[in-house]
């Protein structure tokens, strides 16, 4: 019995160099077509191409035949049924604008964000116009008169990273908590 050459394919008749670094001796040809195929039944993990109608989310995962979303599983595309309750989610949001910290609530994240001038969204947290005004309060020394804008200071940014702990981008965190809100 002869061993076969690890620097050919192992396909039958192939004969094309095999790609030295993969699990498997196969060329790039057999190796896209073993992808693929195994792409038909788990799925590719990737960026939705618009957000998910339901929850918001822009994660998904492709299949031959669609995108589901990778947060509420919702299937790119349909329209959510009529009897389909909006879930709504009160939040408490950090934006940061240049030197400045803006503490806001929300239900609409991304419509209220498309009003606002801001270079990052630091943080959310759930919880609606009560916590919103306890954080005006906890912070108002720092508080730009008149505003919900705070002067960025140490104990606003040791606020935010432990409401960022563990957290690599907050619209996910946000969109998981859609999703339970919808789970319910």
């Amino acid at each position: 019995m002869t061993t076969p050459d690890a620097s050919r394919c192992d396909i039958r008749d192939c004969g094309q160099p095999a790609q030295q670094d993969a699990p498997l001796p196969l060329c790039t040809r057999h190796l896209l077509e073993a992808y693929e195929w195994v792409a038909r039944d788990v799925g590719v993990a990737d960026v939705l191409p618009s957000p998910c109608l339901v929850c918001g989310s822009r994660l998904g995962v492709r299949y031959p035949s669609g995108w589901i979303c990778g947060v509420c599983e919702w299937r790119l595309g349909e329209a959510p049924d009529a009897e389909v309750e909006v879930a709504r989610v009160d939040v408490v949001y950090y934006l940061r604008y240049r030197d400045r910290i803006k503490i806001g609530t929300t239900v609409n994240p991304r419509q209220r964000f498309a009003a606002l001038l801001f270079d990052e969204v630091l943080a959310f947290e759930r919880g609606g116009r009560p916590l919103e005004q306890r954080r005006h309060s906890e912070f108002a020394a720092h508080r730009a008169p008149g505003t919900e804008w705070f002067e960025i200071h140490d104990e606003l940014l040791a606020h935010v990273e432990r409401l960022r702990a563990g957290v690599d981008d907050p619209w996910q965190l946000y969109a998981r908590w859609v999703s339970e809100a919808l789970d319910r």
